[in-house]
């Protein structure tokens, strides 16, 4: 008769929470009015529908890494860490211009967390959202006890000035969170899916793959159906935020932050209706003057929050990411 040894696992642990963040913006400030000519627009039309003022964008010398470092460090710095003590790195980005390997990879080396796991998440506006879901299963799990992730996007680097449709929202950022146990609930159940049929109502403008038969297709820039995206961000968007307070067992009366992804300053002020939030909940406006930063917009503006005195640590803070894909993930998590 054969004997087998019992498997071991992994001890998981009840708990977790953000222990810090980190951000990191582009140094240039971009107006409406150098972004306005191309498109055929004014500083006037630009802030009635979108709300944005300015839009910071990194230099030419700068890359989506680049963004990604100073802000992981930052965050590192907060919670008393350094790279060596972190066990996996999530990258959020759709900017990283390589297929392979992954910017995460190139992230947890310059931050010296070899060999902690590494990988990139491509989720576009939810990729933060999506991240934090992931962090907190690896810490629960007791895949990991601590996980850094990091939403950064250089979304200059795809926009074609001409296009009225997504380029001038777009701007330059990264924020990261540092993921790990904690003795009482941090982060709650995440609720987050996808509408794949609705795709491509946010898209590049071909595949790279068409430059193989046709070198003149030229480099792919973004684009958007914006009449599309807005009611679905709008409308659809606010019963997934709802669900995830309902899961995690809080009111719109127990918040004290909501914290959307900064697309649109009309989706998120028709999300505050939808969600009935008190006007006692802070709401992150960081579109304002930093634009659409899509993966690092929810941390950019969750930090801004922190750093200006708007909340602070341990208040509960409603998030939700929503994006290409079509993509969205919500969760309420508490503030480091």
């Amino acid at each position: 008769m054969t004997v087998r040894k019992a498997l071991r696992q992994a001890e998981p642990v009840r708990y977790s929470r953000i222990l810090a963040l980190g951000a990191e913006r582009g140094t240039a400030t971009v107006t409406n009015d150098d972004v306005a000519g191309p498109i055929d627009s004014s500083d006037e039309w630009i802030r009635q529908r979108t709300g944005i003022v300015t839009r910071r964008r990194a230099t030419a010398d700068v890359d989506v890494i680049d963004l990604a470092e100073a802000a992981a460090r930052r965050a590192l710095d907060a919670a008393g860490l350094t790279g060596a003590d972190v066990d996996v790195v999530i990258l959020s980005t759709i900017t990283w211009f390589h297929q392979t390997p992954a910017g995460a990879a190139v992230l947890a080396d310059r931050l010296g967390a070899t060999p902690a796991a590494a990988y990139d998440v491509s989720a576009a506006c939810a990729g933060y959202s999506y991240g934090i879901a992931q962090a907190d299963a690896l810490v629960r799990s007791g895949a990991a006890r601590h996980v850094l992730v990091v939403g950064a996007e250089k979304l200059s680097d795809f926009v074609d000035p001409t296009d009225r449709t997504i380029s001038f929202l777009l701007g330059d950022g990264a924020g990261a969170a540092v993921v790990g146990p904690s003795d009482t609930p941090g982060i709650g159940p995440t609720v987050w899916g996808s509408d794949g049929s609705r795709a491509q109502a946010i898209r590049q403008t071909h595949p790279w793959s068409d430059l193989r038969g046709d070198p003149d297709a030229g480099f792919a820039t973004m684009r958007q159906d914006g009449q599309t995206v807005f009611k679905w961000a709008s409308f659809q968007m606010a019963p997934i935020a709802a669900k995830a307070m309902a899961d995690a067992g809080v009111e719109p009366e127990d918040i004290q932050a909501f914290v959307p992804h900064q697309a649109n300053m009309r989706i998120i002020d028709q999300m505050i209706k939808q969600l009935r939030l008190p006007e006692s909940v802070v709401v992150a406006r960081d579109i304002a003057d930093t634009g659409n930063t899509s993966a690092a917009s929810i941390p950019l503006a969750a930090h801004r929050l922190l750093a200006e005195g708007q909340v602070s640590s341990g208040d509960l803070a409603l998030q939700i990411g929503f994006g290409a894909g079509l993509v969205y993930a919500a969760q309420v998590v508490v503030l480091p």
